[in-house]
């Protein structure tokens, strides 16, 4: 299935029935009087997390979604039927914008959690009401009023306790696929991925936490160049970053520190807050250099860019230092947990 993230759609509430004129006719009751009930509410429009769902592509399809009209009263102060609620499952994570002014009327964070987004249209009123001691006929009554129509953009950002990020092959893939049961797509090319993808890391028999993978930054990327803007909003909602440099490949310390320089640039220019997001740097395809070699470059790098960040080298394919990096999020994910409580 393809990864759709936005989506565009119509909700159209249930109008209310209209009220109804009605006198009671009876043999021993020739002036019985009104007794024409109210019309019936109409439906509203929710929506409704799902922790099930992980694309909006269905929405793609299917543009229009109206709940159900009231129904119109009826003699005998019968009231008429209200229209049922439609109830609209959309993946957790979800931001709801009103279309025509961006403003956001809520996100779907949990499973099970309704965001009302369409008041169904207010009831008629039936003959009944207008009954006064002046008027012992009335043949007045009122429709229904329309239901709220709404044009929603739909935002899904992504779920994740740790989000990956780097230059194309930097090594996010693989290195999702070596700690969680994920399958991204991996190959010896730029941007062979294509859409975020999410993987559950098992750190302990009771300790789990979910991580993301978004498409390769390159230079330009906050002003649309490459596939990583489309996507860069998915790590908004992670806890930690995890930034991945490849220094298998890299010709220089000064080279890999301005590749740093690079995605740090970008992902403030997107946005200012992730910008300031607590990141790790990961040094990834060791395996390519001595474990001394590996020791001095890590060194070198981090006094080149003059930071105190958290810093592992790992090789993805020989597992070398992936143990010690799994360790140190669980622990530092449970250290938030803790801070967040108190």
């Amino acid at each position: 299935m393809k990864f759709v993230d936005e989506a565009t759609i119509t909700v159209q509430a249930g109008r209310g029935g209209d009220g109804c004129v009605s006198f009671r006719r009876e043999r021993c009751l020739p002036y019985g009087g009104p007794n024409g009930g109210d019309g019936g509410d109409g439906g509203s429009v929710y929506l409704i997390g799902d922790e099930g769902l992980n694309t909006l592509v269905d929405f793609r399809h299917r543009p229009l979604f109206k709940a159900a009209d009231g129904a119109r009263g009826q003699g005998s102060n019968r009231n008429g039927k209200q229209g049922t609620d439609l109830f609209v499952r959309v993946p957790t994570g979800t931001a709801v914008h009103y279309q025509p002014t961006g403003e956001c009327i809520g996100d779907i964070l949990e499973h099970r959690k309704q965001l009302l987004v369409a008041v169904g249209g207010r009831h008629g009123l039936g003959n009944t009401r207008f009954k006064s001691s002046t008027n012992r006929a009335p043949r007045q009554f009122t429709r229904g009023e329309v239901g709220e129509s709404r044009i929603l953009y739909l935002e899904l950002k992504l779920l994740a306790d740790v989000g990956l990020l780097g230059l194309p092959n930097a090594g996010k893939s693989t290195l999702l696929s070596a700690v969680s049961s994920a399958h991204p797509r991996i190959a010896n090319y730029p941007f062979t991925t294509l859409y975020p993808t999410l993987g559950v890391v098992q750190a302990s028999a009771y300790h789990s936490f979910v991580m993301a993978d978004i498409p390769g930054l390159i230079e330009g990327a906050s002003e649309g160049a490459g596939l990583g803007i489309q996507f860069l909003r998915h790590l908004r909602r992670t806890r930690l970053l995890l930034h991945l440099l490849d220094i298998g490949t890299v010709e220089s310390v000064a080279a890999a520190a301005h590749n740093i320089r690079c995605i740090e640039k970008e992902i403030s220019n997107f946005d200012e807050q992730l910008g300031t997001k607590e990141r790790w740097l990961i040094c990834t395809k060791a395996d390519n250099m001595t474990d001394e070699k590996v020791k001095r470059f890590c060194g070198k790098l981090i006094d080149k860019i003059a930071t105190k960040q958290p810093c592992f080298a790992i090789s993805a394919i020989s597992s070398k230092g992936l143990p010690e990096l799994i360790n140190a999020l669980s622990a530092r994910l449970a250290q938030m947990d803790d801070e967040r409580e108190h």
